[in-house]
Order: C-alpha cells, then structure tokens, then sequence
C-alpha cells in the first residue's frame, strides 16, 4: 500500500450508478470529510462511525446519461485515489444510458488467500482477480481474438453471496482474531464481533487489482449464509441451537451491522436510501462531530434478525425497459416454524410476487441459492423437508433434521410451499399473464460450488410460454470443491440421482413441481465469473477462469463455458448425449491438463 493509505483504509468502491448518479463508498483511517469528483462534478460527505471504524458515502448527482470520465477521490483535501504510480489505468464511472446494451458479471463464494503458488495450490486462481486482470489489460487472454474476453467494462458486477467467510477463516484472519483473543475459547476461529469483521472486509478488497476494478465498474452485493454462518437459517432447530450459545447474539450482530455498512447501502438507489431508517440518522446529523452510528447499527441488526418483516434487504434494479432486476434475500427473511415453513416470510413473499412482472425484455431474478438445482438434489431436498416436518412420525422427522443440517439441505426445494408459489407466478410472467412477457426469466444464483445453466419448461406439456426459463449458477468465484465433493455433486446431478430423488419425494407425499427442467450447460468446477449480455430480445452468458501459465500472480483470462438465446427468444439446438459426454470428457482432460500446470 502507498502513503495514502496514511487516510485510506478500504476502497473506494463504485456502487449503486444509473443515468445520473454514482455513489462512492470509502472507510478512512480517521474522521474526515471525503470529496469526489468527476470532470466539473464535485461532491463532499463527511464520514460517519461504527465501533471506532470510519466511513462515507458520497453521492454525486446530475450527471450525464452514457458518459464515461474518470474520478478523483480525496481525504481532507488530499489526494488518495488513484494511487500515485499505480499501473492500472484512471477510475471511471460510467452511467448507463437508456438503449444500450446492458452488460453485467455475476458470482459468489470468494475466500481471500494470498495470489501465490500456495495460494493458488490450495484454492486455486482468483476468478474475479484475473479478470480485472484482463479489464485493465494487464494480461493477454488465454484464446486471442475471442470478444467475451476482451477488456470492456461491463455495466455492473453482481455479488450473488459469501463474499467474505465468517466461519470458515484463513490464516491471516485467525493470526488477526488471536491477536486480539483466545482462540480456544467460543467462537473459536470464527468471527465474533465487528471489529472482526471489519478486518476481514479489509482482507477482501485490498488486493490492488480487485481494489481498482471494484473502484471502476459498479457492485450490487446480497448475502448468503457464510456471510454470517454456514446453514444460516437452516431450520428453526438450527436457530435455537445457535441462540442457546454464549457467542451467537454477537455474531448475528456484528454480522448484519457490518453488511449494512459494507454491502447493503451501496446497493440502494438514492430514493432509496434517502428512506433507509438507518441513513437518515446519517443525513440528519448537523453536528460538527462525526455522528458515531454504533449503538443504534447494533440495536436495529439485533431487530431485524428478531423481526426480519420490520426491514428488507431485498432489492431491484430496473433498466428502463431492457430489463428489470430483482435481488432476493433468500436467508434472513426465512420462516421457520414446522408446518409453515417458507422461504420467504408472508411480506417478503408478497413484495416479490409484486416485483415479478413482465414490460420488460428481460427479467432477472438473483437469488444467492438456486432456483432449479439438478434434479436429484432438488428432489432429495424436497424428500428431506417433508420428513422432518413428520410425514414418517417423529422418528422420520430427527433423522430428517440431522439429513437436512448435515448435507445443507437448506435450498429452494426444500422449502416446497415458497418454491411452489414462485414457479406459478413465474409461469404467469412467462404466459403474458402479468403484463408483456419477457424473451427470458433467468435465475441467477451462486452458492454451490459448481455453475451450470438450466433450461425449464411447464410440467404441462401441452402449456406453451412466450419466455425461455433459465436458471444460471456461476459459484464459486475462488473456493473451489474437493475432488471427492466434485464426484459427490456431479453423482447426485446426472445418472439415476434423477429418478430415485423423484421416488423418494414421492413416497414422501411432495408435490410435483410446476416446472420440469434439465442441464442446457454444466456442471463445471472452475473457479469462474459468469459474465451477461443483453442486447433486444436476446442473450448471451459466458464464464471467465484464471489460468496461471508462467507467473501466478498474473493469471491469464480464459472462456470455459457460453449459453445464448437468439435475437428471437430462442435457446440452441440441443446436443445429443453423445456429444454432450465428449465434450464433457474434453472439460475433464483440460482440467487435468490446469491442474499440473497449477502444480508446477
């Protein structure tokens, strides 16, 4: 780090930026007054406190639709960004523009090791750093010529949750956590307040190249359960489990408070923010002392996981007609009495039935865990709810707890009642039902350390729709499976997993789905960023990789998977099994072939 980091402790991060404004997020080292500007734009925000930490965000407004200039930001008048020296190229913020073809990435699950052998050895290549690599044309890309991997800003970068781990800590985190406390005492190594957790923040977005590409393209952030804890919200078992600890208060906490901080308000709107309960405790501060926000962060985190109907995390996004956006909180929002189970409660159900509607040309729903998983997984999810809510008595039901805790059966399956009610008003988007249906209703989704995309259809073969459904998984961006966890997964999503999941959710009296779907692309293993274009009626998605050739730390950028639908709506032809199997058997030797170049 440069001498600016004297005033600079983490950012500056681009957030929420449509047509006209730009919101920049910064922590200082000390309060300060932060100003930002862009060509003749120039805005100030003085910094606000938690637990002894120092942030702001400055919001700049009036700016000019489809413009690109670059950005300054300064710490009581001192310059501290861009870096003096750095060789990556000037910050820029970029508003979109009405028309244009919209271009975004998406991803979850990033640890932050070191970008050395070893770092890459234990958990391979960075998927996010090698292509701001490539962004900042530092590196030249694996297959020369190939658009998808040339360096053009997209219009924004979806974090589709764990973006940082709270219970699963590095070396550097826990060297950090027993610096400060005993490490043999609860929590242990995981993450116990917020001082914790600003520090692994810290961790996460330092990284110079990561640090200048989330300064230059914009970010929209939702949680998912490593955020806070694995299995967050599994089961109300697992709940009370949790606040009979001595530690768990403090984490849930510290865990919402900081993602408020460092996620959450980036994502909102200015309208939106300006009716955040919590910003305008910052906005009404006249005082010239900085407003220390401690205290009441920490009462309104410890209500909300309480009440999680008193506040929503949940969010859209709409781009004028092109398409709409919705980030669904698929975690604290959960329902969790046996019985009445749902995924999301009865006022976060309705906001998104509300949410989901046509008028667009495509609608996007992210949620940080998939939609549609493979089939056999889906099933035995389902299986799984139905006996631990008792359909074999209560003995069924404590082997369907420990089932569902112990292989994180915890997904939109099995919580059939919220999957059930979303696949029909998705079918109703897609029947024009709900004003003019989109060319596509995609899914875009994390969590499970494998991606895919997954076309469906109604389950009524005779129902014709006028939107392709998808379901697109681009996970993990830099935590890859264990090779006996990749053969585990790819068991229970391809062969007779299928049909013997269905018979087991039949047997336990689960409802058919509404939907039927199958693997259009996938699965694959890679440590990956998805990347998305939108331009009419059609799409495209492809899947980015780091591939180290001489130096690990400058992995080049390479392409390992695509999926398109046409400028008419329509997906590809579909391959026969046979050159599905053989271009599988191609993936597994080329990853065999990365695996001992990694080695070297």
């Amino acid at each position: 780090m440069s001498g600016s980091d004297d005033l600079l402790v983490l950012g500056p991060l681009l957030r929420h930026v449509d047509e006209t404004s730009a919101a920049v997020w910064v922590e200082t080292r000390e309060r300060a007054t932060v100003t930002v500007t862009r060509g003749e734009r120039v805005a100030h925000a003085r910094t606000f406190a938690v637990h002894g930490h120092h942030y702001a965000l400055v919001e700049l407004d009036d700016l000019e639709p489809g413009t690109s200039e670059p950005y300054t930001v300064a710490v009581d008048d001192q310059p501290v960004w861009p870096e003096a020296g750095s060789p990556f190229p000037a910050p820029v913020i970029s508003t979109l523009q009405a028309g244009r073809p919209l271009r975004m990435a998406f991803g979850s699950c990033r640890t932050s090791v070191s970008h050395d052998e070893k770092g890459n050895r234990t958990h391979g290549v960075d998927a996010l750093r090698a292509w701001a690599l490539r962004l900042a044309d530092q590196v030249a890309p694996a297959e020369p010529g190939d658009p998808d991997l040339a360096p053009q800003l997209p219009d924004l970068v979806l974090f589709l949750g764990d973006q940082v781990y709270a219970d699963e800590t590095t070396a550097e985190m826990q060297a950090f956590i027993e610096s400060r406390r005993d490490i043999e005492q609860p929590p242990w190594k995981e993450l116990q307040d917020y001082e914790e957790y600003a520090h692994l923040y810290t961790l996460a977005w330092t990284d110079p190249a990561n640090r200048w590409v989330l300064s230059t393209v914009p970010s929209a952030m939702i949680f998912d359960d490593h955020d806070i804890r694995d299995d967050w919200n599994t089961s109300l078992e697992w709940r009370r489990e949790m606040e009979a600890t001595s530690w768990w208060h403090g984490r849930i906490v510290a865990g919402l408070a900081s993602y408020w901080v460092h996620q959450h308000l980036g994502n909102l709107s200015p309208d939106e923010r300006a009716q955040d309960e919590i910003w305008q405790q910052v906005q009404a501060h006249d005082g010239d002392d900085e407003h220390d926000l401690g205290d009441a962060l920490d009462a309104f985190a410890a209500r909300v996981d309480q009440e999680p109907s008193t506040y929503r995390w949940s969010y859209t996004r709409d781009f004028d007609t092109q398409a709409r956006l919705v980030v669904v909180d698929s975690r604290a929002a959960r329902q969790l009495e046996e019985g009445n189970r749902a995924l999301l409660d009865p006022d976060e159900a309705s906001w998104l039935d509300a949410h989901l509607r046509g008028d667009v040309d495509h609608l996007l729903v992210a949620t940080s865990l998939p939609f549609l998983l493979a089939r056999g997984l889906h099933h035995l999810e389902a299986f799984g709810e139905a006996l631990a809510g008792g359909t074999w008595g209560d003995r069924g039901a404590r082997v369907g707890e420990k089932l569902r805790q112990t292989v994180d059966l915890e997904h939109w399956g099995a919580f059939q009642r919220s999957f059930q009610e979303v696949c029909s008003q998705v079918l109703e988007v897609a029947d024009g039902r709900r004003g003019r249906a989109p060319s596509t209703v995609t899914f875009l989704s994390g969590d499970v350390h494998h991606s895919y995309v997954s076309e469906a259809r109604p389950a009524d073969r005779h129902r014709r729709l006028q939107s392709t459904l998808l379901q697109a998984v681009c996970s993990p961006i830099r935590n890859p499976l264990s090779r006996n966890m990749r053969f585990a997964t790819a068991v229970l999503s391809y062969g007779v997993a299928g049909p013997v999941g269905r018979l087991a959710s039949k047997s336990a009296r689960v409802p058919d789905a509404p939907l039927t779907w199958r693997y259009a692309e996938g699965p694959w293993f890679d440590n990956n960023l998805a990347c998305l274009q939108l331009a009419g009626r059609g799409l495209r998605m492809w899947w980015v990789t780091g591939e180290v050739v001489r130096e690990h730390d400058r992995p080049r950028l390479a392409k390992v998977a695509s999926y398109e639908i046409d400028e008419d709506g329509r997906p590809p032809a579909h391959e026969t099994v046979r050159q599905r199997f053989g271009r599988g058997l191609r993936r597994r030797v080329r990853d065999k072939v990365r695996d001992g170049v990694r080695q070297r």
